[in-house]
């Protein structure tokens, strides 16, 4: 359950008036989210059994935890891609824009939305009503594999960021939230593949349908998950207060490109003009 960690200046998470406040709310979700998905795991761990009560409603709790998350993702991608009006041809010139804050917002909606298939189907084995179905649990055990492994590729790509303008507590913060998440997603990798060890081992599968390995280790996933939205708040907190002064601007041109096309000095078919022949830009440059 990542989300998207970066310093850049270009991001819109509301309409104008009503940003900052935007911004705050989604990093107060997501915190709100991993606060239910460590509730959840926690509801696993009781003697009682895997069909327990308890069970059953830790699961409808990751549920909608993991749900929250997607939203956040959901939110991140669009708050990044209203930065910079929706310029999406913008990646050609800043190659972390495509890697950062579109690949990892889309990457991590992509392993909530996974996770959440997941634990739906590992719900629907618990339920005594339903009959067991060895076709989808196989399907639940990976599908909570291939979501924590798109989370870890989103917390690699969350790294992969260069700072020119950011100062070293900028930095420090990122990383303080980069960390977290990266360990946290890791947990609930190896925890997805003991749990499927566990299970396509066991003599009894209709009846050992996760191991409590997988519990703990999801656990101390979601605590590490919520940790790194605490320290989230606090980095939006100080990217507020930075106003710009400390924060990334768009590379390799796409910020001049991007600020000259809202002044309306740049036409919006970048092929044509860039297709344009040196005579005419010369005469242009001429009469001016």
């Amino acid at each position: 359950m990542v989300k998207l960690v970066t310093a850049r200046e270009s991001r819109a998470y509301g309409p104008r008036g009503a940003r900052n406040r935007w911004e705050y709310i989604n990093a107060g979700v997501y915190v709100f989210a991993s606060l239910l998905l460590l509730a959840g795991f926690a509801a696993q761990l009781p003697a009682a059994g895997p069909r327990s009560r308890s069970s059953e409603f830790g699961l409808v709790v990751a549920l909608v935890a993991l749900a929250i998350a997607a939203a956040a993702s959901a939110h991140d991608l669009a708050a990044h891609a209203a930065g910079i009006d929706c310029r999406v041809g913008l990646v050609r010139f800043d190659l972390q824009l495509g890697l950062v804050e579109f690949a990892v917002p889309a990457v991590c909606f992509l392993g909530s939305v996974l996770s959440f298939v997941g634990v739906l189907l590992l719900l629907s084995q618990v339920r005594e009503n339903r009959g067991y179905s060895y076709r989808l649990e196989k399907h639940a055990l990976n599908a909570l594999i291939a979501g924590p492994l798109l989370w870890l590729v989103g917390s690699i790509l969350n790294a992969c960021q260069v700072y020119e303008r950011a100062d070293g507590r900028t930095q420090i913060l990122q990383s303080s939230v980069n960390l977290p998440f990266l360990m946290g997603s890791l947990l609930f990798l190896v925890g997805g593949f003991f749990n499927r060890h566990y299970v396509s081992g066991s003599p009894h599968p209709e009846s050992e349908i996760m191991a409590k390995s997988w519990a703990w280790l999801c656990l101390f996933g979601s605590l590490l998950f919520f940790v790194g939205g605490l320290c989230n708040v606090l980095k939006v907190f100080e990217m507020q207060q930075a106003d710009g002064l400390r924060l990334e601007k768009l590379r390799g041109g796409a910020q001049e490109r991007l600020s000259r096309d809202r002044e309306g000095r740049v036409p919006l078919n970048w092929e044509e003009s860039r297709r344009r022949r040196p005579g005419e830009e010369a005469r242009a440059v001429s009469v001016h």
